[in-house]
C-alpha cells in the first residue's frame, strides 16, 4: 500500500483498526472487519522481546500486497532505526506515536521513500499544544488522539466525557487550521461495552472528529454507524444543493426547510454528502 494511493482513503476513513505486529494471524480477520483501514502495530502491543519478529511478520504481509498504515516505534527507542530501515524500499503511510514536534515529521519523511506519508498521534501536553504546527508539516494527511497516553499524563480519566473535551476540541481546530483532514479520536478501552463506545464516537463526531481508532473488530461497525451521515442528513444536505447551490455560490442568503442557508452551509452539505 503505497501513500500516493493510500491519501484519500486514510484522510476519509472512519474506522482504523490496531493489530497487534507480532500476530500475523491476525492480520487477514482485522483487514476483512469492515474497518476502512488497518494499523499494523510495531508500537504499544508489542512486547521488545517481540519487536524484531513483528517487524518481520509486517514487512512480510506488506510485500505480499496486504495493506495497512504501520505504526512503528517513536524516535527516542531503540528499534526506531530498524523500523526505517524495514519501511526503506517503498512509500508507505505511518503512523508516529508520541508526535510533539514538526521537525519529527519531517526528519521521519526525510528517512523514507518520496510519496511517503504521516499520520501523527497527538497524545502528549507538548504534542496538543503543538497541533498546528504539527499537522501541517508537508505529508501529514491526519492526526490521530492518543487520548488514554495523554489522561494519564495529565492524571485524568480518560472516560470522563468533560476530562479531555477542551483537547479534542483543539485538535479539530488545528487541523482546520493545518488544512489537513479531521482527526481520529482516540480509542475506547471498554471493549464490552457497545453504549459507552456509542457515545465516546458520537461525542467525538459532535465536536467535529470524523472517525475514531479501534482496538477491537467488534468495535467497527458502531463505529462505522456513528461516523456516518444519516439518510436524514444526507437527503437534508441533498435539498439544500438542489434549491440554493447557485444563489449560494453568488453569496445570497436562502431559506431550505425552515433553515437560513447562505454559502458555509453550502458548503458542509456538499463535504457532507463527499463522506463514506
Amino acid at each position: 500500500m503505497t501513500a500516493p494511493d493510500d491519501r484519500p482513503r486514510v484522510a476519509s476513513a472512519r474506522t482504523l483498526l490496531f493489530v497487534p505486529g507480532h500476530r500475523p494471524d491476525r492480520f487477514a480477520k482485522a483487514a476483512a472487519a469492515g474497518a476502512d483501514g488497518i494499523v499494523l502495530d510495531l508500537e504499544d502491543a508489542v512486547a521488545p522481546d517481540s519487536k524484531d519478529a513483528a517487524r518481520d511478520h509486517v514487512l512480510a504481509w506488506l510485500s505480499d500486497g496486504g495493506t495497512g498504515i504501520v505504526r512503528i516505534n517513536g524516535p527516542a527507542t531503540p528499534w526506531y532505526d530498524r523500523d526505517m530501515a524495514a519501511l526503506a524500499e517503498h512509500p508507505r503511510t505511518v503512523m508516529l506515536p508520541k508526535a510533539e514536534r514538526p521537525h519529527q515529521i519531517s526528519d521521519l519523511l526525510a528517512r523514507l521513500p518520496p510519496g511517503s506519508a504521516v499520520v501523527p498521534l497527538l497524545e502528549t501536553a507538548a504534542g496538543v499544544l503543538d497541533a498546528r504546527a504539527v499537522c501541517a508539516v508537508p505529508g501529514v494527511i491526519r492526526a490521530g488522539f492518543g487520548s488514554v497516553d495523554l489522561a494519564a499524563e495529565l492524571g485524568v480519566d480518560p472516560d470522563d466525557p468533560t476530562a479531555l473535551a477542551y483537547t479534542r476540541s483543539h485538535l479539530v481546530l488545528a487541523s482546520a487550521a493545518a488544512g489537513v483532514a479531521p482527526p481520529l479520536d482516540g480509542v475506547t478501552t471498554a471493549l464490552d461495552d457497545e453504549r459507552a463506545l456509542v457515545a465516546d464516537a458520537e461525542r467525538a463526531a459532535a465536536l467535529g472528529f470524523t472517525g475514531k481508532l479501534c482496538v477491537h473488530p467488534r468495535q467497527v461497525p458502531p463505529v462505522n454507524a456513528a461516523f456516518t451521515p444519516s439518510d436524514e442528513e444526507r437527503e437534508q444536505a441533498r435539498a439544500i444543493v438542489r434549491a440554493t447551490a447557485d444563489r449560494a455560490a453568488d453569496g445570497a442568503v436562502t431559506v431550505v426547510n425552515g433553515r437560513m442557508v447562505d454559502r458555509p452551509v453550502l458548503e458542509r452539505a456538499h463535504r457532507l454528502l463527499n463522506r463514506p
